[in-house]
């Protein structure tokens, strides 16, 4: 649901309220909560607009349309259990953040979001930066997204996580259910997640061609109250590199093709791991808010993951494989309201 009314001299207030669900069974999605995707209210004015609420943040807005993941592949698509949150895995609540008009094709956003911690202002904060720019043949975009104990303000903000001492990331640690997110679910523990990234996209015609690079780190480990069974201490990041080009072959008709390839640095004396991918996907549209598509992804990974085990394929979305090599496919009727 969005709304918005003009107030007079250039000014006008604005909402939106984005419920997701799953279609198998109709159980809330985004952990449960309600209008769990986005549930903000705003001013737009002359310089730009300014929303309060559970938002996306400006990493996310100003690089995922550059991704596969944001043009056509879907959360399948994702980068290594979507370590960047490039496929909007986590939202941020209690967020203000301001967006600048576009002037020339350059645009600006900024976020913080207040921790809430009664005498530690910081201790559950997040902030985050974005800029573009957005021409006739080119698109780039940069942003930055950094969380303070990131167990609870960031992947623990929805009512079916659990505490802060609870792994809110994946389920590592628990004895009643299945590992889940091993790219990354061991770290749990870290102080602060800081998340850098950069793309750009070219357009000749019908044909398209982009690049995106990022850089995921978790910092003192064991230094926050999140589950910390392995004892990691120091810092680890995950540098993820992505290729993507798409073409219209009619106007009804588009296929696309993209690799990614995710490195982890060495903690606790392993070798790190590795996670190298592969998407093609086709979409056909029937009329402007109905199409269908098909997408396949490969995954193959390398070394030892997040919960010191061989690391095992893990396709955004899908249960970890139980091998290093994981293939999943999707073909869809998809209609947009």
């Amino acid at each position: 649901m969005r709304g918005s009314e003009a107030l007079g001299n250039g000014l006008a207030a604005l909402f939106v309220l984005e419920n997701g669900f799953f279609a198998s069974n109709g159980a809330l999605a985004q952990g449960g909560a309600g209008f769990g995707r986005q549930a903000y209210v705003g001013l737009q004015g002359a310089l730009g607009t300014v929303t309060l609420g559970r938002q996306y943040d400006p990493m996310l807005d100003y690089l995922q349309p550059l991704t596969v993941t944001g043009q056509w592949a879907g959360s399948m698509g994702a980068h290594a259990d979507d370590v960047d949150n490039l496929s909007n895995t986590n939202r941020v609540n209690n967020s203000i953040k301001f967006r600048s008009v576009s002037y020339r094709g350059f645009s600006w956003e900024g976020l913080y979001s207040i921790g809430g911690v009664a005498g530690r202002p910081t201790q559950n904060q997040i902030w985050s930066l974005g800029a573009g720019y957005s021409g006739s043949w080119l698109t780039m975009g940069l942003g930055y997204f950094n969380a303070r104990n990131p167990n609870v303000s960031f992947y623990g903000n929805t009512p079916n996580k659990g505490s802060s001492t609870a792994n809110n990331i994946g389920t590592f640690g628990s004895t009643t259910t299945g590992e889940s997110i091993p790219a990354y679910a061991g770290f749990a523990s870290a102080e602060t997640l800081s998340i850098a990234g950069a793309a750009l996209r070219i357009t000749m015609g019908d044909a398209q061609a982009g690049a995106v690079a990022t850089r995921t780190q978790f910092d003192s480990l064991g230094s926050q109250s999140g589950p910390n069974p392995l004892g990691y201490s120091g810092n680890v990041a995950f540098n993820s590199f992505e290729i993507n080009g798409d073409y219209r072959i009619t106007p009804a008709l588009l296929v696309g093709v993209g690799v990614n390839y995710t490195k982890r640095s060495p903690v606790n004396g392993d070798n790190g791991a590795r996670y190298q991918q592969a998407e093609v996907g086709t979409v056909y549209s029937l009329s402007k808010r109905t199409d269908l598509y098909a997408i396949c992804v490969y995954q193959h990974a390398s070394g030892r993951d997040s919960l010191a085990q061989e690391a095992v394929a893990s396709i955004n979305g899908f249960s970890p494989s139980s091998r290093d090599e994981q293939t999943a496919m999707r073909v869809a009727v998809r209609h947009k309201f």
